[in-house]
């Protein structure tokens, strides 16, 4: 049996620390780290000995798999810092191109017909490979539709690279999901708030592989 990619989740906000959380029951080893190392250190030890604890440059050295659970326009920055240090790895982007609506809600950033994962698909350190995913649903349905049965709960992805789809469908199926590959990052857009395909879109909660099935 082969030994599964190493994954490191930056960013400890609500989504970067279910998802943690979310391997960690599935028994999958994860690097946290976040701006301080006392955050990453905090959470290890409210997760267990599966978590361990990282400045933000060791756990890029370290990981092959980088959940970059950080806003979207902090994401374009940190790529560029990080740039030499992403090569050979997967960026697993679950950000959303949101910020909060004057009226109350949320509102887009960018063009009503842009992604962000097709923005931040050009902006990629050469030998950087990234898929959308683990963003479809919000931190309160991502926690607790996690590892349910007897049917799981789909989380959908999508990339360019179809050579990293086992990794990304191996991390997903370690977070409690089922897997479901949209097509490229050119259907970012869906799954996306907003999107057909997100909780907070068309969509409207989480559903199981027989209900995606009818939707994708």
């Amino acid at each position: 049996m082969s030994t599964k990619s190493k994954v490191a989740v930056i960013g400890l906000g609500n989504i970067g620390s279910t998802v943690a959380a979310n391997l960690i029951k599935g028994n999958r080893p994860v690097i946290v780290a976040d701006r301080t190392l006392a955050k990453a250190e905090a959470l290890a030890q409210q997760l267990g000995s599966l978590a361990q604890p990282a400045q933000i440059p060791a756990a890029i050295k370290d990981a092959d798999i980088i959940v970059l659970a950080i806003y979207f326009g902090p994401i374009q920055e940190f790529l560029k810092q990080y740039a030499s240090e992403f090569e050979g790895k997967i960026i697993v982007d679950p950000s959303n191109p949101i910020a909060p609506a004057e009226n109350g809600g949320f509102k887009k950033i960018i063009g009503e017909t842009e992604s962000s994962g097709q923005i931040l698909s050009t902006q990629l350190p050469q030998g950087v490979k990234l898929a959308k995913a683990l963003g479809t649903l919000g931190a309160a349905t991502l926690a607790g539709a996690a590892h349910q049965s007897p049917e799981k709960a789909v989380l959908f992805y999508a990339t360019d690279d179809t050579n990293i789809n086992s990794e990304v469908e191996d991390l997903i199926s370690d977070s409690g999901f089922e897997p479901v590959r949209i097509g490229g990052l050119d259907q970012s857009i869906r799954i996306e708030v907003f999107g057909d395909l997100h909780e907070y879109g068309a969509l409207g909660k989480s559903v199981t592989l027989t209900e995606a099935k009818q939707k994708v």
